[in-house]
């Protein structure tokens, strides 16, 4: 199944519009961490998910031939996903944008460590307790 043209004329609109789908990121970076993966692991790394939205998920990108579906029609049937080979044209996309995420969280962090730092002690409890007791 071919992307959906943007209306408004950016090639990055069809690919963002994909990739920004319920849990669609999990999805692709579990497949990307661990490769070929079966559904039932899958459902258990992508912690959260029910089956039934990791199954619409996992169908759009299948159609959208991101993602392969392996079929083994054993007792029970065995059923992995793995990248396929547009998945894996995302790979440097998916492992930059996941490097930024890593770093702006690092930062966030560090400025938050620091605006602690600053905060005198004794303000730093009034404020805990206060928030306690609102809670």
């Amino acid at each position: 199944m071919p992307l959906t043209p943007s209306k408004i004329g950016c090639p990055m609109d069809a690919v963002l519009r994909l990739l920004m789908g319920p849990w669609t990121t999990y999805i692709l970076w579990v497949l990307r961490s661990n490769g070929p993966t079966r559904f039932g692991e899958l459902k258990r790394k992508v912690s959260g998910i029910s089956a039934k939205v990791l199954t619409e998920r996992l169908r759009t990108l299948e159609a959208a031939e991101i993602i392969e579906r392996h079929y083994e029609p054993t007792v029970p049937p065995r059923v992995t996903y793995k990248m396929a080979e547009r998945g894996n044209q995302l790979a440097p996309v998916l492992d930059q944008l996941s490097g930024l995420g890593q770093r702006w969280l690092d930062e966030d962090a560090a400025r938050q460590s620091q605006r602690d730092m600053k905060v005198p002690a004794a303000d730093r409890d009034a404020a805990t307790k206060s928030t306690i007791a609102t809670a």
